[in-house]
């Protein structure tokens, strides 16, 4: 016959299950806190103005107003600032993948003179806030007669430091004798990069590419600074008019607006979501 479990073991099964449950508990808590602004957000958008000064608020509307959202595309030329985003955007990503991945790999990969004090210059300024350096940047902007348009609100952030960091580590863990082979199969250094390392840190360069997107998407403080007209004025600005078109009270449609800033990133990042979670979890290969 078989014995009954001992005392001990169905304390430790209780104690697995207590943990296991708090574990679940807490990580239902973490998605309740970080999906709350987004859910509130939501709800007020299709609110009516009065319900949006219920107290207690309510959470569902009772009527969803959904006419909110061609309010605040009315406010502005959305479309036009929809545009000028993706193109600030996307354009600069595409500038710091062609900058970042090659001086990644050189500091990840040779040792010359004076490497670890450039890679040191480089960390240094991740120290160094943007609005610190924006008048010498706008004064020399103006002098290139660059600002209002896209190309003023790109160059400077061509490169990024961070992402330098970030896939420079990722190439040190890269084994050094899958480069040698390649080396000696005449294998050219640009092909290593766009052959073998590239493809190995994907799920880095993708979080890395997100992160970019969101940073320059949201971006509000420098295209306030570098724009004094619609010509390259980003969706971020756009969304702060509303409250000038429409009056600070109007918080349903203030929200209706964030809805439409919002819905790209939160796309972007459902499409990434699997490659970030390798990101984190990388490792190197074995």
């Amino acid at each position: 016959m078989l014995e009954a479990p001992g005392r001990p073991a169905l304390v430790r099964s209780a104690a697995v299950l207590l943990l296991k449950a708090l574990n679940v508990a807490a990580l239902l808590l973490l998605v309740l806190i970080f999906a709350m602004p987004f859910v509130w957000m939501l709800s007020t958008s299709l609110k009516t103005l009065p319900e949006t000064m219920i107290f207690p608020p309510e959470w569902i509307p009772r009527n969803p107003v959904w006419s909110n959202y061609a309010s605040a595309w009315q406010t502005g030329p959305f479309l036009h600032y929809i545009t000028n985003s993706a193109v600030i955007s996307v354009s600069i990503l595409l500038l710091q993948m062609l900058t970042i991945i090659p001086a990644s790999y050189a500091f990840a990969r040779y040792r010359f003179v004076g490497s670890g004090f450039l890679f040191s210059l480089v960390m240094v300024t991740l120290m160094i806030p943007t609005q610190l350096i924006f008048l010498p940047v706008y004064l020399e902007l103006s002098a290139f007669k660059l600002l209002n348009t896209h190309l003023g609100l790109i160059l400077p952030f061509a490169s990024s430091a961070f992402g330098i960091f970030l896939l420079r580590q990722a190439f040190r863990q890269i084994p050094e004798e899958l480069v040698e082979a390649s080396r000696l199969d005449q294998a050219k250094e640009w092909k290593i990069i766009i052959r073998i390392m590239v493809p190995m840190v994907k799920p880095v360069l993708v979080t890395f590419a997100l992160f970019s997107f969101i940073a320059h998407w949201n971006d509000y403080f420098w295209p306030l600074v570098m724009t004094t007209n619609e010509t390259a004025r980003t969706l971020p600005i756009g969304i702060a008019k509303i409250r000038e078109v429409e009056g600070g009270g109007t918080w349903n449609i203030l929200m209706a607006g964030n809805v439409i800033l919002v819905a790209p990133i939160l796309a972007a990042f459902f499409l990434a979501q699997k490659h970030i979670i390798k990101a984190f979890v990388y490792n190197g290969v074995k």
